[in-house]
């Protein structure tokens, strides 16, 4: 027995309903209140009969009714109006600060056995999630609904870490943006190392260049560390001797080349042809962030990310290493995860921020727009039955497996919810 399911089943009157007090007094539950996750009693606002009088205000949950002692409550302002103390087992007289005896109300042997029984089986078993077996169960739109609410929750998420990099920005929108879209060219594997070059190399000065993309190509190449050593290509020389004289000219700081990783990349991911898509989305799109705030339209969106890597990279993956000529543009796939990561998520942020919705719809729309990502946990989700048919869905359900499933938030879950209050 844990706390969190005693809210549970306060919060869903999963218990025998012909409940009394300690002193033998029925107990009408009217309203359980609000849960409080935060500091202070469980549940506030509640309204509640004991016998014949009806009480408002809080209600305090324990195992123990000692635990009340062991969390030190009757030294707590917070804890003066309990109207009722729900415990698992009451092993002890509990009174309030006038020496009157606090209602308790003991769970013991009166919760439907069946709900603890599932409840138990989910928080125990190793399968991938917890309630993969019942799952099927579920309807669809409780489940639909359920991934809609969690991918908001992820975007929340996302906006309190761009808020923190918007104050170390010094509030520039521009900066922000920059950061936020030269992370996501890295795709997880060089994120670290393209937020480092987006540090070190401000938009500011690249935007004084932005009629040159060779100028560009050669503080992002330098800035990068790519730009060390003696090259047989003329493109590379050419780069570098135009970076020595920009370095200097703004005291430009170099990263470590190693930080790079090239390890399991396919050869279109590797970062020298990243970085060249990135100098050309740089050059081709002024005032981008701009443009993607004023746009009502996802495909609209994608055309702004239409750029290929310089022409030198037509046939090399690395420098001075020559290979099969293919075009280096950036694909499909590439500009749905741009939009997903950068595009959507900053609506959010800007939303937020302007105090207007609409940039909120916005990116919910446009999410609706996209295809579903596809990685191994949307894969596993689809052989257990749940097949994302957006991004908006698929990126609920990677929220739902790592913040929910993996930590048997099941209480908290809409899913494992309707499965332990109905036990269908």
């Amino acid at each position: 027995m844990n706390e969190a399911f005693l809210h549970f089943v306060w919060k869903y009157k999963t218990y025998n309903p012909l409940v009394k007090t300690a002193e033998d007094l029925p107990v009408e539950v009217l309203q359980t209140g609000l849960h409080n996750t935060d500091a202070g009693p469980d549940f506030s606002n509640a309204r509640i009969k004991i016998g014949e009088t009806t009480w408002a205000g809080n209600v305090e949950i324990h195992i123990k009714a000692s635990d009340w002692h062991v969390h030190k409550h009757q030294q707590d302002d917070a804890y003066t109006n309990i109207i009722l103390h729900v415990v698992f087992e009451n092993d002890q007289d509990i009174y309030d600060r006038n020496g009157n005896i606090l209602p308790t109300l003991e769970l013991k042997g009166m919760i439907d056995e069946d709900v603890y029984k599932r409840y138990f089986y989910y928080i125990n078993n190793q399968l991938w999630i917890p309630c993969e077996k019942d799952i099927g169960l579920v309807n669809p739109i409780t489940i639909k609904g359920w991934m809609e609410r969690l991918f908001v929750e992820r975007m929340e998420r996302k906006v309190q870490m761009l808020q923190t990099l918007f104050a170390h920005n010094g509030n520039s929108l521009g900066e922000t943006f920059y950061h936020v879209l030269a992370g996501n060219f890295g795709f997880k594997t060089n994120e670290q190392p393209f937020l480092m070059l987006s540090r070190i190399l401000p938009i500011s000065i690249l935007g004084k260049h932005k009629n040159s993309l060779f100028q560009i190509e050669a503080m992002l190449y330098g800035c990068a560390g790519m730009l060390t050593g003696n090259f047989k290509d003329d493109y590379p020389n050419q780069l570098l001797q135009e970076f020595k004289f920009l370095k200097k000219k703004y005291g430009l700081t170099v990263m470590e080349g190693h930080l790079w990783k090239f390890l399991r990349l396919r050869p279109t991911n590797f970062p020298g042809i990243r970085i060249s898509q990135l100098a050309a989305l740089v050059y081709k799109s002024e005032s981008l962030l701009s443009k993607i705030l004023e746009e009502t339209k996802v495909e609209n969106v994608k055309s702004f990310f239409n750029v290929k890597a310089s022409t030198y990279w037509d046939d090399h993956y690395n420098f001075d290493k020559s290979s099969k000529k293919i075009t280096k543009s950036l694909g499909e796939s590439a500009t749905e995860n741009l939009i997903l990561n950068t595009v959507v998520q900053f609506l959010f942020f800007y939303a937020k921020l302007k105090d207007e919705q609409q940039y909120r719809d916005r990116a919910i729309n446009f999410m609706l727009g996209l295809k579903p990502e596809n990685n191994s946990i949307i894969a596993h989700w689809a052989s257990v039955g749940i097949k994302a048919q957006n991004a908006l869905e698929s990126q609920g359900l990677i929220e739902l497996k790592n913040n929910y499933c993996k930590k048997k938030q099941c209480l908290k879950c809409a899913i494992g919810t309707k499965l332990l209050r109905e036990r269908i």
